[in-house]
C-alpha cells in the first residue's frame, strides 16, 4: 500500500512542513554533489553513532538520508500527514513537537544497540511521530493509497487507524529493511517505534485546545 494523499484539508498554510521538507531535500542533494570520499566523511561527522551519542548528532542526524528511497518516502510522509497535525498544533509548536520526536527517536535507537558504531541518519523517527499524532488526531480520517497485488492496481480509501496501525505493527514485526544507500549510514528500527510512540502521545500535549473543535473548520 502507498499513501497518496488523507482526505482533511488544512485551514493554515503548513510553513513549517515546507521548511522541513525543503532543508531535508536540499541537504540530500548536497550530499548527492559531493565526491564520495566527502560525502562519508559529512555523514561521519553529522549522523548518529550510538556508541559516540551527542545531542547535537542526534538532530543533525535528522537532516541526513542514505539513499533515494530513503528521502522520498520519508518526506512523502512528511507532506501527507505534516500539514495537519501542524495546523492542530500551530507553527512554533510543530516545530518543537517534529524535534522532539526525532530526538526521542535517536535515544531509543542508542538505548538498544549503545555500542554500535554505525551511522544512523534520517527523518525517519521524526516523521514517524507526525505519524503518531496524525493518529491520535485524526483516528477516523480516511487515506487514499495506492495498491499493488501482482497485475491488479487500484486506488481505494481506507482509515487512518488501519493504515497507520498496519504501518506500526509492520515495524514491531519485521523490522526496517536496508534502502538504496549512496552514504554507507544506516536507519533503525527502535528509532521507528519510538518516534511513532511519542507522537501518540505528545500530540496531547502539543495540540492547541482551540483547534480541536468544529469551529476551527467553519
Amino acid at each position: 500500500m502507498f499513501p497518496l494523499r488523507e482526505v482533511i484539508p488544512s485551514r493554515t498554510t503548513p510553513w513549517i512542513t515546507r521548511l522541513l521538507i525543503g532543508v531535508n531535500a536540499l541537504v540530500f542533494l548536497y550530499l548527492l554533489m559531493l565526491g564520495e570520499h566527502a560525502r562519508e566523511e559529512f555523514v561521519l561527522a553529522l549522523g548518529l553513532r550510538p556508541a559516540e551519542f551527542s545531542w547535537a548528532a542526534a538532530v543533525t542526524a535528522m537532516f541526513l538520508h542514505s539513499g533515494w528511497l530513503h528521502v522520498i518516502a520519508n518526506l512523502w510522509a512528511l507532506w501527507i500527514f505534516g500539514d495537519n497535525v501542524e495546523d492542530r498544533m500551530g507553527h512554533a509548536r510543530f516545530l518543537i513537537f517534529y524535534l522532539l520526536a526525532g530526538l526521542v527517536a535517536g535515544l531509543a535507537q542508542t538505548y538498544a544497540d549503545p555500542d554500535a558504531t554505525m551511522t544512523l541518519v534520517g527523518a525517519s523517527g521524526a516523521v514517524a511521530g507526525v505519524m503518531g499524532a496524525y493518529l491520535f488526531m485524526f483516528p477516523q480520517s480516511r487515506i487514499l493509497v495506492l495498491i499493488f497485488l501482482f497485475v491488479f492496481v487500484d486506488v481505494v480509501e481506507i482509515s487512518a487507524i488501519f493504515f497507520l496501525g498496519i504501518w506500526f505493527v509492520l515495524q514491531l514485526m519485521r523490522g526496517v529493511g536496508q534502502l538504496t544507500n549512496v552514504t554507507g549510514a544506516s536507519v533503525g528500527l527502535s528509532a521507528h517505534v519510538a518516534g511513532f510512540l511519542t507522537g501518540v502521545v505528545g500530540a496531547w500535549g502539543f495540540k492547541r485546545p482551540e483547534r480541536q473543535g468544529p469551529d476551527w473548520w467553519d
